[in-house]
Parts: structure tokens; sequence; C-alpha cells
């Protein structure tokens, strides 16, 4: 029941002065954290700080103090997604001209753990020599805004009722009545009862006595639970809470494909991608779903969670089978403008936070994407080729019937054969492809295309679904169906190569407007229809070369736009920065149209861009600033970090360079021209798994040569080799 009309959505977070994503991000289920590096939560609408759940903030405040003052940051570590140890320590502490506890004589350590609730230890420890008095504050504020109030929609009209903080035996609660008449809690328990507990101005400050002889430590215990319309978790201690997260992801680890090289700084990037993916797993009615990033997009994601899924086939194939599942439940099947939804269309992203459910914002969900459509048709076929599981596609065959009928109809605004995209909606995007900011299709004079628009890389992703779909309707049993695709899928490569061509710059047009003329920027998107096969064979190399020309490859990637175009900016979301999924997948259609080495130099840039982050992630992007000697690389300022896509790209990258290739039907996995990478001299997959069959598989790089062995099988799979 929307109050003031739909908001204005923006794809990409506003940037200000104070933004930053040097965040310290827990996440586990639906609950996450991001905090600074010193553990506490300053709100507004600038950062993306606070503890959220189903779209919503239930913490925008978390303050400690000793003595009332601010204690002085040492370190942070997050071993583990869910759990994070800081330490901080006193500054001087004074009694009027007279410092009664000197700086550094106290060991404050937050230990702060992420579960179905946030609980947080906080210890604090006497190293001096002598006893000291002072006082350890806490202070609460909840503001429960949407996530699109922070990351920069245009701020409401209206607001819910936001009921005065209430003091319990142990804590407090804060209350929220929102516009979708939800009632929303944020409940503060502390099991060691404060001297005294204020409220002022909507927050709340707790307040614990410290007396401490020499090496004496005492121990505050905070638990933060969310609650949607009065739901209630059962207690549970900190231990508790610690060994039931600490069992799931266990049991994450353990159903992946384990990868080993000999390099220390190259398996911590494997490590750090293993353990965001398993972060961003987040409930999704009957099914779990990598959520496409935080702080902004900690939701399912039709597109992000289709590319992810795909990257990741070689580590796991249960996300991609869940993704398939959920994404059917949701698939449209009624004409609704206001969403931009069409019977058969995947969607692209769910929100149940209150501007969703106030009607707000048409995410209920939104369906405004061109290509999670086909990219869905494609992670099913690519999923049944790892793991012939043919169970999931005939229960997933309606949504794919009803996907491929979106392609021909819907999907083709014009009847051209092209699928293209125009906004409906009047609260939708603008552009619907995977760079959907509102400049993100410009022509080479600067001027923005004008619908219906067909982007290069959605015909190729329609390509590589079609002709991959037919193996899954042979296998079903509808050899007409089967032939259909195929012949279709021929049809669209012969009529894509003849429009999209772009003989003066040796490249493939961005993108066909709604005149039919071709939008004749130099882009990135050339490459993923070389990771489809659409390309013919004689123009591959034109286009490789294209890639990687000054222009486009900074040293840190392929950018997203040439820095020859009149609108390149290294700063932008789309116009010149550098994406590493979108480089996962030009690198992968490198390496199948045969460009090694330039394969290779993609790979060992998003390397070193991820050795160069202290945590070894690589950002959602990053700025498109030529590589200079002895420089990092440059931070786009509000970029999710984890994020799914980025976090699966090694596993792209490692499949192309090891040319592996499941075909489960088969019983076979093919190995195709292996190539390991200068900094890696050995590299083992354990626990692979193709079909039913588990293989270990060992690669060792010799000069210039990398050969393979089988280590170890359980199974019927058998190993091939294309030359």
């Amino acid at each position: 029941m929307g109050r003031a009309g739909p908001v204005e959505l923006k794809p990409a977070p506003q940037v200000s002065a104070e933004a930053s994503e040097d965040l310290l991000v827990l996440k586990d289920g639906k609950l996450f954290i991001c905090s600074r590096e010193d553990g506490d939560i300053s709100g507004g609408f600038t950062t993306g700080e606070g503890l959220y759940a189903d779209d919503t903030r239930y913490l925008s405040e978390f303050h400690l103090t000793i003595g009332d003052k601010a204690p002085i940051f040492l370190s942070a570590s997050t071993s583990r997604a869910f759990e994070a140890f800081i330490d901080l320590t006193n500054p001087d502490l004074r009694n009027g001209d007279d410092v009664t506890i000197p700086q550094m004589t106290l060991n404050i350590r937050r230990t702060r753990l992420v579960g179905d609730r946030l609980q947080e230890r906080i210890r604090v420890r006497n190293h001096g020599s002598k006893r000291i008095t002072s006082e350890l504050a806490l202070t609460f504020g909840a503001d429960f805004a949407d996530i699109f109030e922070i990351r920069g929609v245009r701020k409401r009209m209206s607001r819910g009722e936001l009921v005065a903080p209430k003091p319990t035996r142990r804590g407090v609660t804060f209350t929220y009545i929102g516009e979708d008449e939800a009632f929303r809690q944020t409940i503060l328990s502390f099991v060691e009862a404060p001297k005294s507990t204020s409220i002022e101005e909507g927050a709340v400050s707790a307040i614990w006595p410290l007396d401490l002889g020499p090496r004496e430590a005492m121990t505050v215990v905070v638990t933060v639970e969310t609650s949607l319309e009065g739901a209630r978790l059962e207690p549970s201690t900190f231990e508790e809470t610690e060994s039931v997260v600490k069992a799931a992801r266990s049991a994450w680890q353990e159903g992946l494909t384990s990868i080993q090289g000999h390099h220390r700084s190259f398996n911590r990037f494997v490590d750090a991608s293993v353990r965001d993916l398993g972060a961003l797993l987040t409930p999704a009615g009957e099914h779990e779903i990598i959520a496409a990033g935080i702080p902004w997009y900690a939701a399912p994601f039709g597109r992000d969670t289709l590319i992810t899924c795909y990257e990741m086939l070689m580590l796991s194939t249960a996300p991609a089978r869940d993704a398939l599942l959920f994404l059917a439940s949701r698939q449209a099947t009624e004409d609704d403008p206001l969403r931009d939804a069409e019977p058969g269309k995947i969607l692209h992203e769910l929100r149940v936070g209150e501007l969703a459910r106030a009607g707000y914002i048409p995410h209920t969900p939104y369906y405004g994407t061109v290509d999670a459509t086909p990219l869905y048709v494609m992670l099913a076929a690519a999923y049944y080729r790892w793991t012939g599981d043919i169970e999931t596609m005939q229960t997933i065959k309606p949504a794919l019937d009803a996907a491929l009928r979106w392609i021909d109809e819907h999907g083709d605004l014009d009847g051209d054969g092209f699928v293209e995209y125009q906004r409906r909606s009047p609260a939708g995007l603008d552009n619907q492809g995977w760079k959907d900011s509102e400049d993100s299709i410009p022509h080479v004079d600067g001027t923005l295309a004008h619908g219906p628009i067909a982007l290069v890389e959605v015909q190729a992703y329609v390509y590589l679904a079609k002709k991959r779909a037919a193996e899954i309707y042979d296998a079903l049993g509808d050899e007409t169906m089967a032939t259909t695709l195929r012949n279709a899928a021929e049809k669209l490569k012969k009529e894509f190569n003849d429009a999209f061509w772009m003989p003066a710059e040796g490249t493939l047009a961005l993108a066909l407007d709604g005149d039919k003329r071709q939008v004749q920027s130099v882009t990135s998107n050339a490459g993923h229809a070389l990771y489809c096969d659409i390309v013919d064979k004689e123009r591959a190399a034109l286009i490789a070369e294209r890639l990687m020309a000054p222009d486009m490859f900074s040293g840190w990637g392929v950018r997203t736009l040439s820095s020859e175009s009149v609108v390149y900016n290294p700063m932008s979301y789309h116009n010149g920065s550098v994406w590493p999924h979108d480089n996962a997948i030009i690198a992968a259609g490198l390496k199948r149209y045969g460009f090694r080495d330039a394969t290779q130099q993609i790979a060992a840039a998003l390397f070193d861009a991820a050795i160069q982050s202290s945590d070894y992630r690589l950002p959602e992007l990053f700025c498109g600033f030529q590589r200079r000697s002895g420089a990092a690389w440059v931070r786009y300022p509000v970029a999710c970090r984890p994020q799914a896509w980025a976090a699966a790209v090694p596993f792209m990258i490692l499949q192309s360079m090891l040319g592996i290739s499941p075909n489960a039907g088969a019983r076979t996995l093919t190995i195709h021209q292996p190539h390991l990478p200068v900094w890696i001299d050995m590299l083992e997959l354990k626990g692979l798994r193709v079909g039913a069959s588990r293989l270990a598989v060992r690669f060792k790089r010799d000069g210039d040569a990398t050969s393979f062995s089988l280590v170890q099988r359980e199974g019927d799979v058998r190993l091939t080799i294309e030359e």
C-alpha cells in the first residue's frame, strides 16, 4: 500500500565524501553487519554501516567508550566470514589534569559473532601494575531504515512510527511500525546487567563499572536479535551460536572441490573466495541462494546469482541447483508493466523490506533485466553437463519452456530475431543489461542510445542457451524441440555476425538501438560473445587484439569502455572501470578461441589485484586508470566487498586455463590445452565432481608446457584429452 508513489531507482549506490569500501563485514544466513574497523557503527545514509536483515537496518548506532573516551584501534582480523576479533586499547584517561590510567594500559577485545543473531563478547584486561577504576559504556540506536534509503534513492515523503526504546530487565527493545504495517524490533540483551541504562533522543546507553587489579579482566556479552512481527529466537549462548555456525560452514566446505596450488598467495585468494561465497549463501524460501553483494545487494538477483553459479560450477554445483529451483518458483507468469514482467521472464531483484512491501518500489519481485532469462537457460544446460541430473531438469522443464518462449516472443520486441529491452515501469531501470547505469549505452558521439536496445552479449547468451539447452531436450526425449533450438541458434549466429560486426574497429558493436543503428562504442561486452562461441572464427583474432589494445586493457584488466571514447571515465560505474567478473568471462572466451597468452595476461592482472588487497578479495569493480609500476589499483568508493560474481572469478579463470570440460551424460571429463601460469608450478583438484563420480587431478608446469595426471577416481568417469 504505497503512501507517496514509487521512489527513484538507482543502479549504483551514490558516492559521498564519507563513503568507504573498507568496512568490517560479517555475514551468516540472512543477517550481516558492516562496521568500522574498530567495531563501531555510525549511522546515516552514506557508508552502509549497520546490522541488517531482510533489507532493513536493525542497528544504526553501536559505540564503545572507556572512561567516556573512544578507544585506540589496534587491529582487526576476520579469518572466518562470521566472526571477527578486534583489539583496542585506552587513550590517556584523566581526572582533571591527572592521568589516572595511562595510554595502552587496557586491552579491549571485541569478539564479534554473526549467526541467527549478533553476539559480541567484550573483554577488558588490565595490563598495568596498579588497580584501575573506570567505566565501559555501550551506546545503541536503531532507525529501521530500508536498504534503498541508505544506498541513495530519493528520500521518502513519509515514514512509519518509531516507538521510544523500552528498557527490559537485562536489555532494551527498539520498535518500529512501518508503512507496510509490519512490526519490527531490535532486541538487545546483556548477560551481565549494566549498572545503569539511559535513553536520550532514541539512543540507549548502558554502563558497566570497571574495577580491575593487575592482570584482572571483566567481560560484557551483548546479544542483538532482529524480529519481524514478534517472532523470537530460542535463547543461545555465545558458544552455542558459534558451534552451530561453525558446523554449517564446515558442511559447506566439505561439499566443495579442494583447490591447492604451490603458491601461498594464490591459495589465500582461493580461500577468501570460498569464504565469501559461503557467507553470501542466504535463505530464500526452501532454498539457499547466493546474494549479490554486501552491503547494497544482499538479496536474490537473477543475473548476479546465475553468473556467479555459472562461474563456480567447478567448485560446486549445489548453488546452481538451488538457484534454478528458486528462480523457477519466482518466474513471471503474467504481464505486469509496473514490475517490467512478462510470462516466462526471470526476476531481476527480489526485496522484502518496508519499501517493497509498502509499494514504494516494484521489487516484489522486479523483472527489469533482459539477460537473466537466457542466463537461466545457460546455467541449466551447464549444470546438466556437470551433473547429469535429469530429475532436476524434469522439475524445471516448465520453467525452461517458458523462458525460451519469452526469448522468442516478449524478448524480441520488434520481431527481428534479436532480444531487446525497453523500460515499461515508471519506477524501473532505463538500462536492463549488466551495465545498467543510465549512461552505459552511449553512441560514439556521446549521445545515449534509445530503445528498444539489443545488447551484443544478450544475443550471445541466447545463442549459447539454445545450443546447449538442446542437449537437455534430447535427454528429456523431445528431439523436435532439440532440433528447433539448434537450428534457431545457427540462424541467430549468422544474423548476429552480420548485424553487430564493425569492420573499422575490428570488434562487435555494443548494441543495436531502436532504429537498428549500431551503437559503435568499443566495450568489453564483445568478450562475452567470444565466451558464448557465437563469433565467426575469422573475426575472433581481431576482437582479441582489440580487447587487449592499450585503450581497453588497463594493466589491471579489460576496461568496460575504451579510453578513447568521448564519455570514458575511469571512475565511472560502467564507462571505463574494470570489473573482475567481466574479465573472467572475457578470459574464458579468449581461451575458447585459442588465445592462451591473452587469457594468461588477464588472469595475472586479476591475481595481482587480489594479492594487493589486505584480505585477498577482488572487489565488485575498481577504477580503470592505467597501471603504473609500483602503484596499486584505484578503488571504486562504494564497491561491494564481498561481492558474489567477483568472489567466483578464480574458479572460472582456473577452469578456462586448465581446459576442463565435463560431460556427465557421456561420463567424460575432457582436458583441452591446459596451461598453468608462471606463478604456479603445480596445482591439484580433489573431489572434483562429474555426475556421480569424483576425481583428483594434478597439473604440473614445466617451462611453457603443462601436463596433468589422474591421481584418484571414484566412479566411472573417463579423463580424456582434446588437442
